[in-house]
């Protein structure tokens, strides 16, 4: 039996690496695009994959160009892509502002327009986030709430999305949008507050600073696990139609929690650590995201599993463990 063909963009970074895993656990053949900078340099820029390294194929491209995209399609012809890759950054998109359109915008239209020329019949998944619903209208938020984005990123999402259903709508491709709550892991970027606060906790513990600088503890997200999130990626380009879901547990917690538990973790007290730092805080930020994951478990059948105490303490126990720094005593993990 023919092996079932998968071309992930963005396969270096948290999502494409645990949706590598899943879909070579499943049997799929599985490519990936990356930058060339990254294969001249696996060590750094592929740390999150030097384990499938040997199982994975990777092809040299950018979102940027339009041809490099093109002949990674052609040479694959993928029967699912996965188009994970973006400036996702939202505090990086507020200074620079023109490549986080063009990357974010370009890169999907381009990879949409290689499809339907090169293999129409592929299914396509696009990585939509909360972060387009930005000043909500409603909570929770769904399917059908409108779109209100407050950052750079947000609007080259929005501009993804629409894209996305224009292909689905004109051109009769199997195309569907997962708009993603947040989702956090030990592989989290360390620019993304939820790493910064455990990375920070691991930091303090072994005696390497004795800070962590913070912007606005109120600011509330739904946070899930990434590990769980990729499966429902997958989920959406295994029915028969193609559509759009809200990805979220239906909790929300803020800032302020998450770094509580982190440092309760290893029995230790934020508000001893914590500085609120304003250069921090987003020109237009957003307070509160929760997201109803109601039409994703009716439909797809999934539901997030992790629990927030949990999400948190595993990224606190990884990081931890990554710089050899002990963890004071089972007790004061249970006690998170």
């Amino acid at each position: 039996m023919t092996k079932r063909k998968a071309l992930i963009t963005g396969i270096s970074g948290q999502d494409g690496s645990y949706l590598a895993e899943l879909l070579l656990e499943k049997g799929y053949e599985v490519h990936g695009v990356v930058r060339r900078v990254a294969l001249e340099d696996p060590a750094h820029r592929l740390s999150r994959i030097q384990h499938l390294l040997d199982d994975v194929v990777l092809h040299a491209g950018s979102l940027e160009s339009f041809p490099s995209l093109f002949q990674a399609v052609g040479r694959v012809m993928p029967d699912e892509c996965y188009h994970l890759a973006a400036q996702s950054f939202v505090t990086y998109s507020f200074e620079d502002e023109f490549s986080t359109l063009q990357t974010n915008i370009d890169g999907t239209h381009f990879l949409l327009a290689a499809l339907k020329e090169c293999a129409p019949a592929c299914r396509f998944y696009f990585a939509g986030s909360s972060e387009m619903f930005g000043r909500v209208e409603e909570v929770p938020q769904n399917e059908r709430t409108r779109f209100h984005p407050r950052s750079s990123y947000g609007i080259s999402k929005v501009a993804g999305f629409e894209l996305t259903r224009n292909y689905r709508e004109a051109y009769g491709l199997h195309a569907s949008s997962g708009i993603l709550f947040n989702h956090e892991s030990p592989r989290r970027g360390y620019e993304f507050v939820t790493r910064k606060i455990t990375s920070g906790v691991a930091r303090i513990l072994a005696g390497e600073a004795r800070e962590l600088r913070l912007g606005n503890l109120e600011a509330r997200r739904d946070w899930g696990h990434a590990r769980e999130y990729v499966e429902a990626m997958w989920l959406m380009l295994q029915q028969d139609e193609p559509d759009d879901y809200v990805i979220a547990t239906g909790e929300t917690h803020s800032v302020r929690e998450f770094a509580e538990l982190a440092f309760g973790a290893v029995g230790l007290d934020y508000r001893d650590y914590v500085v609120i730092d304003e250069r921090f805080y987003r020109p237009a930020e957003v307070d509160v995201l929760i997201g109803d994951p109601a039409k994703a478990e009716a439909k797809l059948g999934w539901k997030a599993r992790t629990r927030f105490a949990d999400l948190v303490r595993e990224m606190v126990e990884y990081d931890c463990h990554i710089i050899e720094t002990p963890i004071q005593s089972p007790e004061s993990i249970g006690a998170s």
